[in-house]
């Protein structure tokens, strides 16, 4: 891979496994709030900004991290399999966004039909997607940040085609 293509595809895989991290982020304090919160302007707001925020922001950081990570890696002397960081990092990646796909377009999109249905002023009730998507955002932050300390500390050494 040619230098300024490295760098640039470097640049774009480093801010969108960031901007993902962060979306995440506050997916799940968006999440916390639609949780704890006792009025319905609150819960509203909360599910259908989660549904937004993971269907234009995080779902494609997800596919733009994925995807700039695969060409970094095969483009690069790291390869895809030379090194079990990369691997572990590449396998994380892939679970927490086939993951994510499932969770955005089942849980979230169903929450956020729920909070849409329910009479305005009235407090919402999307029962145990509440909780559920509390503990799911907080698992992805836990993988991202996991996959973000594999990129810094590089640990494990070489495969066996290393």
């Amino acid at each position: 891979m040619k230098p300024a293509f490295r760098k640039l595809n470097l640049t774009a895989h480093v801010s969108s496994s960031v901007g993902w991290l962060g979306a995440v982020v506050g997916f799940l304090a968006l999440s916390i709030a639609g949780l704890a919160s006792k009025e319905p302007d609150i819960v509203r707001a909360a599910y259908l900004a989660m549904n937004l925020m993971g269907q234009f922001i995080i779902v494609p950081l997800s596919l733009a991290a994925l995807l700039t990570g695969l060409v970094q890696s095969l483009g690069t002397h790291w390869g895809l399999f030379r090194h079990y960081w990369v691997l572990m990092k590449f396998l994380l990646t892939v679970g927490a966004t086939i993951l994510l796909l499932l969770h955005q377009f089942v849980a979230v999109a169903s929450a956020a039909r729920r909070v849409s249905a329910t009479a305005v002023g009235t407090l919402p009730d999307v029962g145990r997607l509440g909780a559920q998507l509390v503990g799911d955002a907080g698992l992805a932050v836990l993988v991202l940040l996991v996959t973000t300390t594999l990129s810094v500390y590089k640990p494990w050494g070489l495969t066996r085609y290393g």
